[in-house]
């Protein structure tokens, strides 16, 4: 018999044996367990969390959670849950969750939360002591003044200066304009341009966008009259 043929009488018990390997398999999974596709495998999931940690997604959502739990509970559960965040803020390896710890820290006024804040200004990343110029400008208050004008004044980073600056307008109080005039004459057009538009918020008045007008009103406010609604709207006019 050629080699052609004994292939032929073969080849349907091979497949015939194939076909109840893969019957027997299937049967077998039925009866032990069900498959199931690496992301729906929560035993595995959590074997890489406690082998890898949380992903920087997994952090915040812990966060937002855990300070919601915190509201709840009132007094003591925030002063705990600051507390924590502060730890957190110190070992947190990626700025983008040291920027959600700040979000969350702002929103409570613990003593803990009050540390986090002043602390974030002095943050090695940028983001997050822009962050935290935002957190501050939204507070308001004297301390807010101070600190934004310490970070304009010091900060390396043109972003977090321009952020300052903005800020400083955010909490329309005049004692910020000290720091506003220092700010008309900074070397950067762009931070000279964000400290009139702060001027205009603090100040109440428009002096159009012309620098040396408003370093003249800040060495003297009476040089300037205050408007009045005739003159505004014969201006639009």
């Amino acid at each position: 018999m050629s080699h052609s043929n004994c292939w032929c009488l073969f080849r349907p018990v091979m497949i015939g044996v194939a076909l109840l390997g893969v019957s027997a398999l299937a049967c077998g999974c039925a009866q032990t367990a069900t498959w199931k596709l690496p992301w729906q495998d929560t035993d595995r999931s959590e074997r890489i969390k406690e082998k890898y940690g949380l992903t920087a997604d997994q952090r915040v959502d812990d966060i937002e959670k855990n300070a919601a739990a915190a509201r709840r509970e009132g007094d003591s559960g925030e002063k705990v849950f600051t507390t924590s965040l502060v730890r957190s803020m110190l070992t947190e390896h990626d700025p983008r969750v040291r920027v959600e710890i700040l979000r969350v820290a702002a929103t409570f006024e613990t003593p803990s939360a009050l540390s986090l804040c002043r602390g974030a200004l002095e943050d090695p990343d940028a983001t997050v002591r822009k962050a935290a110029c935002v957190a501050w400008g939204n507070r308001g208050g004297d301390e807010a003044v101070q600190l934004l004008s310490h970070r304009y004044q010091t900060d390396t980073d043109i972003d977090v200066r321009l952020e300052a600056v903005r800020m400083l307008g955010s909490v329309k109080d005049k004692t910020a304009i000290p720091a506003l005039a220092r700010a008309l004459e900074d070397p950067d057009p762009a931070v000279q341009y964000r400290a009139v538009a702060s001027l205009k918020q603090v100040s109440g008045r428009d002096l159009g966008n012309d620098v040396n007008r408003w370093r003249v009103w800040v060495t003297d406010p009476a040089s300037e009259p205050e408007w009045s609604m005739a003159e505004t709207f014969r201006k639009i006019f």
